[in-house]
């Protein structure tokens, strides 16, 4: 089930929105050369979020499997530091970052235009290292890396969760079924998902989290959204988007 389109029109253009975006497709193509086998393993590999590294519970020089003759080794460099918000701007192939771009359009552009500007980039920012916390505290000695913008979208969606909960979205099924719900349905039913996938993570028979889905970056990520968002909206531009509902659409 994917998200396409909202029936929720912008009174502003989304800049930042569209900045991130922009960001975060210039390092795809520049910085991990569009998934190009040796850049996107060193990109992962020197800025993914390593767990074990943050808490130097891994073990230096052990290694993670990458590829044919390729890995990733645990090191103690200063930018390990930095990886909780570097790792937002990353992905680990076409499908995931066309997949988050996705999601953060269809949500993004509302939950800014209800914040201003300069408060969406510090709440995206925000959630996106809360919801690295919450996938470090799952699995604090993990060597594998993390990468991938989905802990701050989903904060995001947690936002537009309490901020326009009857929205319809419009929702894609596969094969070929178009639905429109009511965003309070997709959201939902989304962190659902999460958590079922996410439970079992804490297990002690399963305590390996994956670096390709980090269920716990979501539900973290998600759940910060809904405390932050009351603290980072504007009063006042949701008060225009309430009154000015007619007004001439910029962005949907």
């Amino acid at each position: 089930m994917f998200p396409i389109s909202d029936e929720n029109p912008t009174l502003r253009t989304p800049v930042m929105t569209l900045a991130i975006l922009g960001v975060t497709w210039a390092v795809w193509l520049l910085v991990q050369g569009a998934g190009g086998t040796v850049d996107l393993a060193v990109s992962i590999c020197n800025l993914g979020l390593v767990p074990g590294e943050l808490t130097h519970l891994a073990p230096l020089g052990q290694g993670v499997p990458l590829g044919r003759g390729m890995a990733c080794v645990v090191d103690d460099e200063q930018v390990n530091w930095l990886t909780p918000i570097i790792s937002l701007f990353l992905h680990g192939s076409w499908a995931h970052i066309i997949g988050n771009s996705l999601y953060l359009w269809v949500f993004g552009n509302n939950v800014e235009d209800s914040m201003g500007r300069s408060r969406f980039l510090a709440f995206y920012l925000l959630c996106g290292v809360l919801a690295a916390m919450a996938h470090i505290a799952v699995d604090p000695a993990s060597p594998v890396p993390t990468v991938g913008a989905s802990g701050a979208i989903s904060g995001v969606m947690g936002a537009y969760l309490l901020l326009y909960p009857r929205v319809r979205v419009r929702t894609y099924i596969p094969p070929i079924f178009l639905f429109r719900f009511p965003a309070w349905a997709v959201l939902i039913l989304w962190f659902g998902s999460q958590l079922l996938s996410g439970i079992p993570q804490l297990s002690t028979l399963r305590q390996e989290v994956s670096g390709g889905v980090a269920v716990w970056a979501h539900i973290g990520g998600f759940l910060a959204g809904l405390l932050l968002i009351r603290w980072f909206e504007n009063p006042e531009l949701v008060r225009r988007r309430r009154v000015g509902g007619d007004a001439k659409v910029v962005w949907s």
